[in-house]
């Protein structure tokens, strides 16, 4: 049944990182930007480009996260987008995945030590100084769903920074960022694990002060 109250994913998903895996479909998303974004619709609310801009007076408040109306409509004209019509996304903290599930995403929701090693070892096999990461505008939800799984169609997938959108913030601790690896990526990360910076002891001095702060990232998978 559809849900009586507005949720956010971004905040179930601190459930998620408890260890209580989630399932989500169509009609258990409240959200109508959640539902865009894992690809649920296509269609905005009608007020959606004032709504993400500088609002329309007696009809709808602006979070002005845009400049304007046209820039919403522009941004929305070239989106890609996802098809998950029929299709129910499982998150699971990673020590509850079993043999023979096939993640497509690996989420890390962590502080800014944690975050520069995963995005240092992001571009390990890169030339290219943008190639290994991307940070898009978007939605808490987006930058761990919507633009990792784009990323997974292609040959070599970047990483995604996230959780800027001011909005979804509260749903997350202090100093909290994420990052997500699309499976392809993630996969190959791992195994140049131990020929990169990880066995420096540049790395064990950075482990140090992370053990310090107590803000080791958790990994949650989507």
């Amino acid at each position: 049944m559809p849900p009586k109250d507005w949720r956010c994913i971004v905040c179930d998903l601190a459930r998620v990182r408890r260890g209580k895996s989630l399932a989500f479909d169509g009609d258990s998303i409240s959200c109508s930007g959640a539902k865009y974004y894992m690809g649920y619709t296509r269609e905005r609310r009608p007020e959606f480009r004032y709504f993400l801009s500088c609002g329309k007076p007696g009809e709808v408040e602006g979070e002005r996260y845009k400049r304007s109306p046209e820039i919403v409509d522009e941004m929305d004209r070239s989106a890609e987008h996802l098809h998950a019509e029929g299709r129910c996304y499982i998150f699971k903290r990673w020590d509850f995945v079993t043999e023979g599930e096939d993640p497509e995403v690996v989420v890390f929701f962590a502080g800014p030590e944690v975050i520069s090693g995963l995005f240092t070892l992001a571009n390990f096999d890169q030339s290219d100084p943008n190639g290994g990461v991307i940070a898009p505008f978007g939605s808490g939800c987006s930058s761990i769903i919507h633009y990792p799984l784009l990323e997974q169609r292609k040959e070599y997938p970047r990483a995604v920074l996230g959780m800027f959108d001011p909005s979804a913030r509260p749903c997350v601790p202090l100093n909290t960022l994420t990052f997500a690896f699309p499976m392809k990526k993630f996969t190959r990360m791992v195994d140049y694990m131990e020929e990169s910076f990880l066995i420096t002891a540049t790395w064990e001095r950075m482990k140090r002060r992370i053990e310090r702060s107590g803000r080791i990232g958790q990994a949650q998978i989507g």
